[in-house]
């Protein structure tokens, strides 16, 4: 006989049973039902929907297809079984959640049997516990579950047969021979087990009928090896994102891009949500060229612990619920709840050091000097000998070790009724650099009630996040430390230099100590910018959020939710006196700022839920709602020097004094701004079900954005549709065997969706300039476009051999109606824009997965490819100037970069082309033009087509393989990533090169004078100082980004809960990233990024090193 088990609930909220004995609770249940002359089936499943319980009989002794009539109102559980079965054979019994069904007189041979006590464990095929799992004792009423241990008792007989049965896992049938305790096994059901996954909107999807790519993703995968800002760890998990860590250091802002760069102007940063929410990525891109300042983003204030699973929606399609939002995909990520069970208490502690993971090659050997320079502070002087050698390498006398302490601890408890969840999480860490620091404090609770006979479910949530940090430096010359730390002349004693401020007695304060002196490049004593240039943020975040859900019908329901999330930040710039008076605004005493900012968001939604079946075939499943978001920012500036007197008139401010009063009135900054942007929609999507087989699904959404409003506007809402069909093949071929081919599905999806606008398009504003207005402004636009992408996609998913499972996707979109500013000088305009122009990406993502299990042992494995190829089809190609009237075109559009290296925008190229605008200058026979002096000249290329195209920052693919090993309680894993194509470029090497302290330019040194073809030579300072001094020559310092790395490891072993008397279980691991650089060409780390702007990535000026991180994870569950 084969039991027979029906589930409508998912069995991850299972009750966590503390007791193994049967109890009879029915009595509390009541149930109201009015149903005639229908199969007794239809009655049960009435039950099971009603009672949450589960209905479990042998087939053979029920006969489900009797026609039953019943009529109560509010009756006992009980009272209604005995009405049901009244006349019949039929007796039943509850079993904590399940209502087990048997024969009065079951038609055995009755014969003596032993009786024994049976017991044993229950596990899954990785040995984890399964809690919940049915034991039944065939043909009779006798029955339990397991406990929290996956450990269950039963009494029975020799002879007996248990039937072991669990939702999504095949049942078993034993035969008890003895009472020695049994070990359990259980797999999968694959033809049972129905996959969700959640979508847009938090909207939870089968994942058999989805149109589109969606990528889930565990927690585990999160926190096992964790990065404080969690988005970091996703790197080569997930196909067809190319995920760039920052060089601000811990907690920096993360570069993510979904299939490709599509909008010139607008961010091309993926969308983060948050149960459902979208969330406001107020954040500043970073500071470029010559700006050091570092930058934080608000997904990187949530705690890791928090999340319980994300879903990556790579495709236009996959986001087509967000709209005006969806065009570069979305991260949505599902938080945890309170589970119901006994209470449950996990603590972690993480502690990782951290060291620079890829510097440049520095030289020792050669000393200060320069036969080009006066002044000490270039390394082209003679060969040190022992006597003057002092062997300084900022790589081992400058940088430090930094530690990152991650401390959290969560609670989970609830009945059936409510379940609370609450946590509280730390993160300290010291950077590399002396004085850099960074803080953040975690705070969440949430709870989750039923109530009107579990039909209105309630859930609350609150969190708040404290974060500092200080000196958060990404790149630049300003106020960055490692520009003094790599060029200290290399014939200078650096332990000289370390006491960074000596007292000056005529001013009474300590001055900066740095006998080097600028060199052009604004240097300093790097341990002065460390201690005395002061840069320190702080930040209050309090969240909080609230759901309310009603099921109406059993396929009809009503959901709302609200969130408010409110951020108060405060940015401090200290720079005390005898700092570099560049940076002073050449005030001798100091300067001092101060930036207090204010943001706001405000979302809320509801959603009609319908999910109803139609005969045996037909399913249909259908939101309707609508959002409102308001979100706002307003801040306050006060930035300027201390007042010393050089302007008449004003009082001089007191000396290293930071406060606002002591300020030069007519140097200072003061301005207040803000904005407020506010947008409503409506939505809707089908899902039309046939056979569970084939399936249609359609969505709409239309966004009256605030950016439209205004008298002269002419649109005032844009609609953004997408249409998907997918078939589950696998079904169509019922006799094909499941162990060649279990699951096979063809998915093929068409969007249309946007890009945010840029702010005052349509309704442009006059700025303020520091101590003036604005005399003009933007050309208005009032017949604003959307910046629309058309995306197309198809793909198919697969699981076969058994332990095999693929995910193939191809990809098309156009993003048109470029909204950008060409760069025309306009009589009475600051600038004006057009919408013209389209950008295509094309590619295709690859996910293999391999798992399989011997014995104990279980192997894991999975790979992801991705590749993406980027192209302008179009700029501006005979459009109307929209001041003027009259009509034009541009085919070269320069998008800023540094120095003589500059992003430009051609049609035919990619949004990642770099060119260089100087060569050297070349005589009538080509060689090399030295003149009587030695020197080499350098030419500027002034005609666009002579500029030099040195390549593309964007990669040509990314991959990544990820390895899991268990047995028995150890496991290892690892992951090696890989960057193909692309190139990047190192102001950096070209400074350090012309200053004389890197390897390369030693080596040459130890070759002599460089001789050319033509008998032509110079010496190894002027070529450096020509290529990479002042006016760097790019294509000398451009690099392959093609890297190949061992990003991951991790070993770890779990003590089990009876070591310690099942009073607590512990896991401990070692854990580690970016641990080996297997293949790199460039001399810094082609993936990290200073800015999360589209056109800065893959350019190094004195950025701050990647890191390298080795730690101890011990994690306590009680």
């Amino acid at each position: 006989m084969k039991e027979f088990i029906k589930h409508k609930f998912p069995y991850l909220f299972f009750l966590l049973l503390l007791s193994n004995f049967v109890f009879v609770y029915g009595q509390e249940r009541t149930v109201t039902l009015n149903m005639s002359k229908v199969p007794l089936s239809s009655v049960l499943t009435e039950i099971e929907k009603q009672t949450s319980m589960s209905v479990v009989y042998n087939i053979g002794d029920v006969d489900i297809n009797r026609i039953v009539s019943i009529k109560v109102s509010k009756e006992s559980l009980s009272n209604a079984m005995n009405i049901l079965f009244k006349g019949t054979n039929i007796s039943f019994s509850i079993v904590d959640k399940h209502i087990v069904l048997s024969t009065k007189n079951p038609q055995k041979e009755k014969k003596d049997k032993t009786p024994i006590t049976a017991s044993g464990t229950v596990a899954d095929a990785q040995g984890e516990p399964l809690i919940g799992v049915s034991v039944l004792v065939k043909g009779t009423s006798n029955g339990t579950i397991t406990d929290m241990d996956g450990n269950f008792k039963i009494q029975a007989s020799k002879g007996d047969v248990l039937e072991i049965s669990y939702v999504g896992y095949a049942s078993q049938s034993i035969t008890l021979a003895n009472a020695q305790p049994l070990k359990i096994v259980m797999g999968e059901d694959t033809q049972a087990l129905e996959e969700v996954v959640v979508t847009a909107l938090g909207i939870k999807r089968a994942t058999k009928a989805l149109s589109y790519n969606v990528q889930e993703v565990k927690a585990d995968e999160l926190t096992t090896n964790k990065d404080p800002n969690f988005v970091n760890s996703l790197n080569g998990k997930v196909a067809g994102v190319t995920i760039n860590a920052s060089s601000s250091g811990v907690g920096g802002a993360s570069k993510v891009v979904m299939r490709g760069t599509k909008s010139i102007m607008q961010s091309s940063n993926a969308l983060y949500v948050i149960d459902g929410v979208p969330m406001f990525a107020a954040t500043s891109e970073g500071s470029m060229e010559f700006g050091s300042q570092g930058t934080s983003e608000p997904i990187a204030d949530i705690n890791p612990e928090d999340i319980e699973s994300m879903s990556v929606l790579t495709g236009a399609a996959a986001a087509a619920l967000y709209g005006s939002d969806a065009a570069n995909g979305a991260i949505v990520i599902t938080t945890k709840k309170g589970k119901e069970g006994k209470v449950s208490i996990t603590v972690n502690s993480n502690t990782e050091i951290t060291n620079a993971f890829v510097l440049p090659r520095f030289q020792t050997r050669y000393g200060t000097g320069s036969q080009l320079y006066g002044g000490e502070d270039r390394s082209w002087g003679k060969h040190l000998t022992e006597k003057n050698y002092y062997g300084y390498d900022p790589g081992s006398d400058y940088f430090q070790t930094g530690i990152i302490g991650t401390e959290s601890v969560s609670f989970s408890a609830g009945t059936d009724k409510n379940q609370t969840y609450a946590s509280a999480a730390a993160v300290n860490a010291k950077g590399i650099v002396p004085n850099n620091k960074y803080d953040r404090y975690n705070f969440t609770f949430r709870n989750t009630t039923k109530f009107l006979n579990d039909k209105m479910t309630l859930d609350v949530g609150a969190s708040y996040i404290k974060q500092k940090d200080r000196n958060m430096v990404n790149q630049g010359t300003y106020n960055n430390p490692l520009v003094g730390a790599y060029l200290y002349p290399r014939g200078n004693d650096w332990d000289e230099v370390k006491l960074y401020e000596r007292y000056d007695p005529a001013r009474k304060i300590y001055t900066q100590y740095w006998p080097v002196g600028a060199a052009g490049m604004t240097m300093q004593n790097p341990y002065w910018v460390n201690y005395r240039n002061l840069r320190t943020n702080n930040k209050d975040r309090y969240m909080m959020n609230a759901s309310l859900n009603y099921q109406i019908l059993d396929w009809l329901s009503i959901s709302g939710r609200v969130r408010m999330d409110n951020s108060n930040n405060d940015y401090e710039e200290k720079f005390y006196a005898s700092t570099n008076t560049q940076l002073t605004e050449s005030s001798e005493r100091g300067l001092y700022g101060i930036t207090r900012t204010h943001d706001k968001q405000l979302y809320a939604d509801f959603l009609i839920n319908i999910n109803k079946t139609f005969g045996e075939d037909w399913n249909l499943q259908a939101n309707l709602g609508g959002s409102f978001s308001d979100i706002r920012s307003n801040s306050i500036k006060v930035r300027g020097p201390i007042a010393d007197g050089s302007i008449p008139g004003e009082q001089v401010g007191l000396t290293n004094f930071f406060a606002i009063q002591h300020l030069s009135p007519s140097k200072t900054e003061r301005t207040q701004a803000g904005w407020r942007e506010q947008t409503q929609s409506l939505f809707a999507s089908a899902e039309l079900g046939y056979r569970s087989t084939y399936f249609l699904t359609l969505t709409g959404r239309n966004d009256w954005p605030s950016q439209l409003a205004g008298p002269n506007s002419k649109n005032s809402s844009f609609f953004y549709p997408s249409v998907g069909v997918s078939v589950v093949l696998s079904e169509l071929m019922p006799n094909l065997p499941k162990d060649y081919l279990s699951y096979w599905k063809l998915r093929a999806s068409y969007a249309s969706v946007g890009v945010a606008f840029e702010r005052f398009l349509a309704n442009p504003h006059y700025s303020w300039d520091k101590t003036v207005w604005s005399s003009t402004t933007n050309y208005p636009i009032y017949d604003l476009k959307p910046e629309r992408t058309q995306s197309f996609e198809i793909g198919m998913t697969m699981r076969f051999l058994k332990n095999f499972n693929m995910d193939l996707t191809y990809y098309n979109t156009k993003t048109m109606n470029q909204t950008f500013d060409p760069q025309l000088g306009v009589s009475g305009w600051s600038s004006i824009y057009i919408q013209t122009g389209a950008v295509r990406n094309q590619g295709f993502e690859l996910s293999l997965g391999y798992k399989n299990t011997w014995n104990k042992f279980t192997w894991e494995t999975g790979y992801t490819f991705s590749a993406n190829k980027n192209k302008i089809l179009t700029l501006a190609d005979n459009v109307v100037n929209p001041a003027t009237g009259e009509r034009f075109s541009i085919n070269t559009l320069n998008m800023g970069g540094l120095g003589e290296t500059r992003f430009l925008l051609r049609e035919g190229g990619s949004m990642g082309d770099i060119y260089s605008l100087i060569d050297l200058r070349r005589d009538d026979n080509g060689a090399f033009y030295i003149d009587e002096k030695g020197n080499i000249a350098t030419q500027a290329l002034e005609k666009v087509d002579d500029y030099i195209k040195l390549g593309s920052v964007l990669p040509k693919a990314n991959m990544a393989w990820c390895n899991n090993f268990n047995w028995k309680n150890f496991r290892l894993g690892f992951m090696i990533s890989a960057r193909l194509g692309g190139v990047v470029f190192s102001r950096t090497q070209a400074i350090l090169d012309s200053f004389g302290v890197s390897e390369v330019s030693a080596d040459v040194r130890d070759r002599g004078d460089i001789i050319f073809a033509n008998g032509d030579r110079v010496t190894p300072e002027r070529w450096f100082n020509t290529i990479g001094g002042d006016k760097t020559i790019p294509q000398y310092y451009t690099y392959s980004a093609t890297n190949v790395r061992l990003q991951e490891a991790s070993f770890g072993y779990t003590f089990p809960r009876k070591m310690f008397r099942d009073v607590c279980e512990l896991s401990v691991s070692l854990v580690g990233r970016n641990l080996w650089m297997i293949y790199n060409k460039a001399p810094f780390d082609p993936e990290s990024v200073a800015s999360t702007n589209n056109f800065y990535q893959g350019i190094d000026y004195f950025m701050m090193p990647s890191q390298r991180n080795i730690g101890l994870n011990v994690s306590l569950k009680f």
